[in-house]
C-alpha cells in the first residue's frame, strides 16, 4: 500500500558524518570527471562529430565532461525513437509507470550525496543548495508517482439513465523537455518524470551548462528499468536543435523552464502549424521573475532583513524565485537596508567545494559579464552599499551586491539580472508597497512582512504573484506544500509539484455506451 507523501528531509551538515559523506562524494565525483558522453537515443549511445565541454564555474580549468553536440539529424533520430516507444509505453498502466518513479526515487535517495556533489562541481552550488536540489528531485518522483495513481483511478461522471458513461485520462504523445541549469536535477527530473508517468515519451535537451547531472539522472532511470526510447538524452546548444524540435510536426507539447525571451519564442513557434501537424501543441512554460520582499513598518525587522539576505544570495541569486528587490516602508527603511547590507558583506564567497563557502560562482562567463554590466547600471541608478565588483577566485565569483534608493522604474528594479544583486526601494506608505510590488511584468514569487492581520489579508488579495509568502522568505518552495508557478510573464502558472500539474500532460477521453 502506498504511504502518504512526505517531503525528503534536508541535510544541513550539522554533523561530522554528514560533512564526511559530502567530502567523500565530491572526491568520488572528481574522479568521474573528464569523460566523454554522447546522446542516448533509443537506449543506445549515438556518437556525434563534435563535442562541447561542461566546466566547473568555480575552477574554470576543471572539465566536468565532454558531451556530444547534437545536430538536427540527431534530434530527428531522437524524435523517431520517442515516437516508436510511445505506443507500448502509453499502454502501460498508471500503476506500472508509478512503480518506475518509486524505483527512481529509491535509487536517487541512495545516491543523493553523489548527485549533490555533481551539482556542486558542475553548477557551483553550495552544499546545502545542492542537497536541497537533489531532495526536491526525489520529492517530484514520490509526489508524481502518487498523483499518477490518483489521475489513473476512477473518475466521477454524472449517472444518466440508459447509458454507461465514464471518463479517463490518456497521454498526449512525444514531449520536448527543456530544463534550466539552475535547478539542473530537480526541475529537469520533475518535468521528465511528469511526462513519463503520464504515458508520454520524451526528447530531453538539457542546458548546455548542466549535461553532467542530466546524464547521471538518465543512468539512474535506466537502472530503474526505463524502457529504451521512452526518454532520449540529447545534449547540445538550443540554437542548433531547439527550434527544430519545437516546430517538429510530431511534437505534442513542450515543457520549458528558462528565460522569458526563450519561453516567448517557444510559445510563438509552437503556435504555428507545421506541415503534417494534426494537433494544437501545448506549452508548459516557467519563465523567470523579478521577485520582491515587502516590509511594512510594523514587521519584525531583523527577521525580514535576514530573509532578504537569504533569498537574495542563495545560489548567488540564480533562482527565478530569488529576492531581487526589497521594498521597504519609509519609516523603517534605513534600519532594514543597513541590516541587509551588513548581512551581504558578512557572507563568505569562495570555492563551493568547501562547506564554509556561503556564496559560490555564477554559472559561466556570459552570466558574469551580464551581471557585472547590471552592477555598473546600478551604480548610476542608486547608492552602492555592498559589493559591486568581482570577488577573488579562479572562477566566476561576484560579490553580493546591495543598491539603495532605487526608483521603481529603474532598470535594475525591472529587469531580471539572475545574479547576486539586490535593489532596495523605499515606499512612502502601505499603498505604495503594493503598487511597487506589482509594477513589473513578472509575477512569480513575493513575500510580505507585517504583524498586522488586516494587512496580511490585504496582501493575499492584492499582491499578484503565483507564490506568495507571508512573514517568510520568497525562495524554498517544497513539492506538494507550495505548488510552484507564476503569473504574467513568469509563465503559464503550471504549478509544478501541485495536484493540477499532471493534467497538463494528459487529455481526457469521455466514453458513453448505450445500455
Amino acid at each position: 500500500m502506498t504511504t502518504e507523501f512526505r517531503n525528503e528531509p534536508i541535510v544541513t551538515f550539522g554533523t561530522e558524518a554528514e560533512c564526511k559523506a559530502m567530502t567523500d562524494a565530491i572526491a568520488r565525483m572528481e574522479g568521474y570527471l573528464g569523460r566523454t558522453h554522447y546522446p542516448i537515443i533509443g537506449g543506445e549511445e549515438v556518437k556525434t562529430a563534435e563535442t562541447f565541454p561542461s566546466i566547473n564555474p568555480g575552477q574554470t580549468d576543471q572539465v566536468v565532461g565532454l558531451f556530444g553536440k547534437s545536430t538536427t539529424e540527431t534530434a530527428e533520430k531522437a524524435m523517431q525513437a520517442a515516437l516508436a516507444a510511445f505506443p507500448a509505453w502509453s499502454r502501460f498502466g498508471f500503476e506500472e509507470r508509478a512503480r518506475l518513479l518509486f524505483k527512481i526515487a529509491a535509487i536517487m535517495r541512495r545516491k543523493i550525496y553523489d548527485l549533490s556533489a555533481m551539482m556542486i562541481l558542475e553548477e557551483g552550488k553550495t552544499w546545502v543548495e545542492a542537497y536541497a536540489d537533489a531532495a526536491e528531485a526525489i520529492d517530484f518522483a514520490e509526489f508524481y508517482a502518487r498523483e499518477a495513481l490518483r489521475w489513473g483511478g476512477p473518475q466521477v461522471c454524472t449517472p444518466y439513465p440508459g447509458e454507461d458513461n465514464e471518463v479517463h485520462y490518456i497521454p498526449l504523445g512525444v514531449g520536448i523537455v527543456i530544463p534550466p541549469w539552475n535547478f539542473p536535477l530537480a526541475i529537469m527530473a520533475g518535468m521528465t518524470m511528469a511526462s513519463i508517468v503520464t504515458g508520454n515519451t520524451v526528447v530531453l535537451k538539457p542546458a548546455t551548462t548542466a549535461p553532467g547531472i542530466c546524464k547521471m539522472f538518465m543512468e539512474i532511470a535506466i537502472e530503474a528499468g526505463l524502457p529504451a526510447g521512452v526518454v532520449n538524452f540529447l545534449p547540445g546548444p538550443g540554437s542548433a536543435i531547439g527550434d527544430y524540435l519545437v516546430t517538429h510536426p510530431k511534437t505534442r507539447y513542450i515543457a520549458f523552464t528558462g528565460s522569458m525571451e526563450v519561453g516567448l519564442r517557444i510559445n510563438e513557434l509552437a503556435a504555428k502549424l507545421s506541415p503534417g501537424q494534426i494537433w494544437i501543441k501545448r506549452t508548459i512554460l516557467e519563465m523567470g521573475g523579478k521577485d520582491s520582499i515587502l516590509v511594512h513598518k510594523d514587521a519584525n525587522l531583523d527577521e525580514a532583513a535576514a530573509a532578504i539576505v537569504a533569498a537574495a544570495y542563495g545560489f548567488q541569486g540564480q533562482k527565478c524565485s530569488a529576492c531581487s528587490r526589497a521594498i521597504i516602508h519609509q519609516d523603517v527603511y534605513d534600519y532594514v537596508v543597513e541590516k541587509v547590507a551588513a548581512g551581504a558583506k558578512a557572507l563568505r564567497v569562495g570555492d563551493q567545494r568547501k562547506f564554509e563557502s556561503q556564496v559560490g560562482p555564477v554559472i559561466d562567463e556570459k552570466a558574469e559579464r551580464k551581471i557585472l554590466d547590471y552592477i555598473e547600471i546600478g551604480k548610476k541608478e542608486g547608492r552602492l552599499l555592498a559589493g559591486g565588483a568581482k570577488a577573488e577566485g579562479p572562477g566566476y565569483y561576484i560579490q553580493p551586491t546591495v543598491f539603495a534608493d532605487i526608483d521603481g522604474k529603474a532598470r535594475i528594479s525591472q529587469e531580471e539580472i539572475f545574479g547576486p544583486v539586490l535593489a532596495c526601494l523605499k515606499a512612502r506608505d502601505l499603498d505604495q508597497l503594493f503598487e511597487l510590488g506589482n509594477n513589473t511584468q513578472y509575477g512569480l514569487t513575493g513575500s510580505f512582512y507585517t504583524r498586522d492581520r488586516a494587512v496580511l489579508e490585504r496582501a493575499r488579495q492584492e499582491f499578484h504573484v503565483g507564490n506568495l509568502y507571508l512573514n517568510r522568505k520568497c525562495t524554498g518552495a517544497l513539492v506538494g506544500v507550495h505548488p510552484f508557478g507564476g503569473f504574467n510573464m513568469s509563465g503559464t502558472d503550471s504549478k509544478a509539484g501541485g495536484r493540477d500539474y499532471l493534467g497538463l500532460f494528459l487529455q481526457m477521453k469521455s466514453v458513453s455506451e448505450k445500455l
